[in-house]
């Protein structure tokens, strides 16, 4: 008997393993086989660890389950309508002496691809289920039937292959060997192709190509191209100096502005009265007196500067011998007596 199935995680399922003295039958580990409309095959390969190895991704809706052995109340399969089936998801591994027909089909060449022919078909796939079978109500004759929920092991990630599956996926391909080309060699084509393509922006113009012609007029008027270049480096340096003179007087109006510098002390102390000054009109005349008290001051250093001298040279004159102070001794006594001779005869 065929009937429709419902799956496992359908909200039915769960009330009718809650109900009591309903009588079902819950059967694990099932050997099936699913029928499956595949919709897409993709050729892919494995990763470095497995050298890149080749395989058929399946993909597509789940139709009909059938059990190895007929189910209670002799259910033998079970159906689902288009669009109520879960979706499948297989992946087909081709055994060593496939790889080698796949080789000798021109599996290295460009024109290679998967054949069309083995989708929008009906394909029959091994797996195992879990199924919960629920007994009809009544009796047959009354027209009621048993209810099945059905839940497939892995059915995103079936693994087949030709033993499991008996499908020889390799004799569906078509031979490319003889009109194909290599891929490396219809790389190399592609590319070369490409270069010549007219389609292809080249990476310099064609002024930018004759640079023949325009280095030798550049060696002869050097100065002609410098001179702009000088002229956009002055202008720089200018921009540089403005912006550092405006920095500079910024940073002097901040210290003006802040007690205990010495710019503040200038501004409040010694700029303050001279504008006070300018506004009433008075006039501000001590520059004559300054520059006389600078001339004195100057000249009592000099003079005091002289007598140092002086003192200096004294002092490092060798003293007097004993014969030169006696004759300095005798000389002023001599000068003694003929001041008190010439005192005598005045008064006389």
């Amino acid at each position: 008997m065929r009937t429709a199935g419902l799956t496992m995680n359908d909200v039915w399922a769960h009330r009718v393993l809650r109900e009591r003295g309903v009588e079902t039958h819950r059967l694990e580990g099932v050997t099936a086989e699913l029928g499956v409309l595949v919709e897409s095959l993709d050729l892919n390969h494995r990763g470095k660890e497995e050298n890149y190895r080749p395989y058929l991704h399946m993909t597509g809706e789940l139709r009909r389950v059938t059990p190895a052995q007929a189910l209670p109340f002799g259910i033998s399969q079970v159906t689902y309508s288009p669009g109520q089936g879960e979706k499948v998801d297989a992946f087909y591994e081709f055994d060593d002496q496939q790889l080698v027909v796949l080789a000798s089909k021109g599996y290295f060449t460009s024109g290679f691809s998967v054949p069309e022919q083995v989708t929008g078909i009906e394909w029959e796939l091994p797996a195992t289920a879990d199924m919960l079978v629920l007994a009809p109500s009544g009796t047959q004759a009354e027209g009621d039937a048993p209810v099945v929920f059905t839940q497939i092991h892995d059915i995103g990630s079936l693994e087949i292959d030709l033993d499991s599956s008996g499908y020889d996926l390799s004799a569906y391909f078509a031979d490319h060997s003889k009109n194909g080309v290599p891929r490396a060699e219809a790389v190399v084509d592609a590319r070369g192709l490409r270069a010549r393509s007219d389609a292809i922006n080249s990476l310099f113009t064609e002024d930018e190509l004759g640079l023949g012609t325009e280095a030798e007029t550049a060696i002869g008027a050097p100065a002609a191209e410098a001179a702009p270049a000088a002229d956009g480096m002055s202008a720089r340096l200018q921009q540089v100096e403005a912006e550092i003179a405006a920095e500079r007087e910024q940073y002097r109006t901040e210290r003006a502005s802040t007690e205990g510098t010495t710019e503040n002390l200038y501004r409040e102390r010694v700029a303050a009265p001279l504008h006070r000054a300018e506004e009433h009109e008075e006039p501000f005349a001590p520059l004559v007196p300054a520059r006389e008290a600078r001339r004195d001051l100057d000249h009592g250093l000099d003079l005091e500067l002289e007598e140092q001298e002086a003192r200096r040279r004294e002092a490092a004159r060798p003293a007097p011998s004993l014969d030169e102070r006696k004759r300095q001794v005798a000389q002023r006594a001599a000068d003694l007596d003929f001041g008190e001779a010439g005192g005598q005869s005045l008064g006389s």
